[in-house]
């Protein structure tokens, strides 16, 4: 950030939440958003995908637990989990943090976490990345 803000380096890809005081501040400026969707944060600025089709590149946090954790305790969690995400303070919070909110089922966060390992296999496999 500082050698961007400096003018050493041309271009950054950022998550919105430690750029957009810099943003808001026009000492940046912002040129799209990695995720396939708009984000609420900055709905008026465009996805790569929109020049890019099928571009997605996004960081995201999840909860997960051991793989043999009791269907109900999983059930629960994610209840409890979810009716957090739906606190109007705990959404605001998020947003400002530059965040969006993904609720999800169980089931719908393993297919999502699977889809996002898969794609992103493919880049590495691709680029012929090896560990270090």
């Amino acid at each position: 950030m500082a050698d961007l803000l400096a003018g050493h380096v041309p271009l950054m890809i950022d998550s919105i939440g430690t750029s957009i005081e810099y943003i808001k501040g026009s000492k940046l400026r912002a040129l799209a958003v990695t995720s396939f969707t708009r984000s609420e944060m900055m709905p008026d600025l465009p996805t790569i995908a929109e020049f890019v089709p099928g571009y997605e590149g996004i960081g995201w946090q999840g909860v997960a637990a051991p793989r043999n954790t009791p269907t109900e305790i999983v059930a629960r969690l994610n209840k409890e989990v979810n009716a957090g995400l739906d606190d109007p303070r705990i959404k605001a919070r998020i947003a400002d943090l530059g965040a969006d909110v993904f609720r999800s089922s169980p089931a719908e966060f393993e297919t999502f976490m699977a889809s996002y390992t898969e794609k992103w296999g493919k880049v590495i496999r691709a680029a012929n990345i090896k560990p270090e």
